[in-house]
């Protein structure tokens, strides 16, 4: 698989292709910092572990001279302009979701911004698609499960969240992403969920 440092792209397809983008939890100074670094505290702790840093990814996608940003985020406080959404779902419980700040919304946004790109560790990851592929990713993207963020769906000890929406479109997309892990040793809380649902082709 390609890596920061040695990305393969197939000469019949060097305009189509996405990066993923590793970015720090709570990044810019967002209140999720703490409440991340508590989670991560808590959970090494039930596992005997040291605590690791924890990332959120974010893929951008280059096809047909066209950049689209693929992201989940908190469908409120967001810019109000055409932001690309093309799914929602609920935060912490499904009833909770009837309100917008409990829910969540999943963009391929055309021309995006990805806020927190000043933060991203490292360079990012080159993922070289076919141009049928990287054309089909927007439609994989909104065909995601609106499964409840914060939750494990799928009972395999991962919750369903940002990561999980990267990791299903990209295996979606024939990628394999079990093979992609966060730098610094991090963690990515999801992303093993992401994978699982990409593997049942009856989830939504």
């Amino acid at each position: 698989m390609p890596t920061p440092t040695e990305p393969h792209r197939p000469p019949s397809t060097p305009d189509s292709y996405l990066l993923l983008w590793w970015l720090p939890v709570g990044a810019g100074g967002h209140v999720v910092v703490h409440t991340s670094r508590w989670w991560e505290g808590l959970d090494a702790a039930a596992h005997r572990r040291p605590r690791r840093p924890l990332f959120h990814a974010a893929l951008e996608l280059f096809v047909d001279g066209h950049r689209d940003i693929i992201e989940m985020a908190p469908a409120w406080g967001a810019p109000a302009v055409d932001r690309g959404v093309v799914a929602t779902g609920p935060v912490g419980m499904r009833a909770l979701g009837r309100s917008r700040f409990f829910r969540y919304e999943v963009r391929c946004w055309r021309d995006g911004i990805l806020p927190d790109r000043a933060w991203a560790v490292g360079p990012p990851v080159r993922l070289d698609l076919s141009r049928e592929s990287a054309r089909n990713v927007s439609g994989v993207v909104a065909s995601v499960p609106d499964f409840v963020w914060g939750r494990d769906p799928l009972r395999i000890g991962d919750m369903w969240n940002s990561n999980s929406l990267a990791s299903w479109a990209l295996t979606r997309s024939g990628v394999d992403a079990s093979t992609l892990h966060p730098p610094d040793h991090g963690r990515a809380p999801g992303w093993k969920s992401g994978i699982a649902a990409a593997a049942i082709r009856s989830v939504r």
